[in-house]
């Protein structure tokens, strides 16, 4: 097993645990859950509202399963090769969060929507952490 495999390996992990977080806890604040949006208790008081956040969270979670299952197609059939793009392409999806999420996300920080305080810069921080980590192992892969 490669140093790209791996890091896949431990992405699913993470990625499973965020999965089951928001089927099963979604107002959990921890692995992905929405509990740190302000906004998740305020749309319970709502039933339309908080049907649509709700749909919405599952909604991610059904799209995080499709590239979990993906992923574990192509870690057990795909060649050297398809592993390499794979993770160019999970690199690029995964720097699309600071195209449109963090924006909002720091800007949701800012007006104290968000608990705890500074969780964006945190969530920021640990995706770009992700990404270097992708790219150390696909380079070094390479290499």
């Amino acid at each position: 097993m490669n140093i790209l495999t791996t890091v896949i390996i431990g992405f699913l992990f993470l990625e499973a645990i965020n999965v089951t977080t928001l089927y099963f806890d979604p107002g959990s604040k921890l692995a992905n859950g929405v509990g740190v949006f302000k906004a998740w208790e305020e749309s319970k008081q709502y039933s339309e509202i908080h049907d649509f956040v709700k749909y919405l969270v599952n909604w991610v979670a059904g799209t995080k399963l499709i590239f979990i299952f993906l992923l574990i197609v192509i870690l057990l059939s795909g060649d050297e090769n398809t592993l390499l793009l794979s993770a160019v392409a999970l690199i690029a999806s995964i720097l699309s969060f600071y195209w449109r999420l963090f924006p909002l996300i720091r800007k949701m920080d800012r007006n104290s929507q968000i608990e705890p305080k500074n969780y964006s810069t945190v969530l920021g921080v640990m995706i770009l952490g992700f990404i270097t980590v992708f790219l150390a192992a696909t380079l070094f892969s390479v290499f």
